[in-house]
């Protein structure tokens, strides 16, 4: 279900001007979430300009959604390669502008993404349309202790809040982790109102906005954005892990030689 980004490295003018500057130990791993009618496969071909701007500070892992969402046309054969991550119209489609809808296979799909960020290690989000809703409810439910996935931060495209039912409780709190929110000036699919309506759930969101309509955006114009998000994000994964080691390492030092370091016991004895 999941596959990994291609892993080779970025070329062009900012490789050069960067080439004194070393490379970092590892990369993050973002989990990507494609939008309703794509699937994994479709959404890793889409976003090959974004992971060549990216590749030196991540790799994204990309999964299909287990829901085939059913054709457009009466009588047709639904396409396997057309993925919901659920639906919430009674005639079990999606549509984001919908309201007061079901949640038609939520639960599996939560599942299915809770197994694959346990099994790559993953350490942030990533989403398209459907996708970066998913992606908003991940980071509540996250906050909330409700899923086994904590994600660093979050990138939401053509995002917006679910109007179905279940969910409407999701947003009465603030998000806390960073955030970048793309969306298009001209998006007729999902209207830019209802990607701003997303942007009041988390704490100081960053926005990248593009004169076009709904689709992920990955141009020269916007690679500095991508590039100095993913950068800032890596670092402080980084520096997070450096502490958690020297914490481990103190720990352990002290289970070895005993609470004042020198392998004797703190307690004094008993006397009459």
């Amino acid at each position: 279900m999941a596959s990994d980004g291609d892993g080779k490295s970025s070329s062009g003018s900012s490789a050069t001007q960067k080439s004194s500057a070393p490379e970092p130990a590892s990369k993050l791993k973002v989990l990507a979430l494609h939008g309703y009618r794509q699937n994994g496969d479709s959404f890793k071909s889409k976003l090959g300009s974004l992971r060549k701007f990216i590749n030196k500070y991540a790799e994204l892992v990309f999964v299909t959604a287990p829901h085939v969402a059913p054709t457009m046309e009466a009588g047709a054969e639904a396409d396997p390669t057309q993925r919901s991550w659920w639906f919430n119209k009674d005639d079990g489609t999606f549509k984001g502008t919908n309201k007061n809808g079901p949640a038609v296979g939520f639960e599996q799909s939560l599942k299915l993404v809770e197994k694959v960020w346990r099994e790559e290690q993953c350490s942030g989000l990533l989403g398209f349309s459907q996708g970066a809703c998913f992606v908003g409810l991940l980071c509540d439910l996250s906050a909330r202790g409700m899923t086994s996935i904590k994600p660093e931060f979050a990138v939401l495209s053509s995002g917006f809040r679910s109007g179905s039912l279940v969910h409407l409780n999701y947003y009465e709190n603030k998000v806390q982790i960073p955030s970048l929110h793309i969306f298009g000036e001209t998006d007729e699919i999902i209207p830019k109102e209802m990607s701003q309506a997303l942007l009041g759930t988390f704490i100081d969101p960053q926005v990248l906005t593009h004169p076009g309509g709904h689709f992920f955006p990955a141009q020269a114009v916007q690679k500095p954005a991508y590039v100095e998000f993913f950068r800032e994000r890596l670092q402080y994964h980084l520096e997070a892990k450096e502490i958690e080691n020297a914490t481990a390492e103190n720990s352990i030092m002290l289970d070895e030689n005993g609470a004042d370091g020198n392998g004797a016991d703190n307690d004094e004895e008993d006397s009459d």
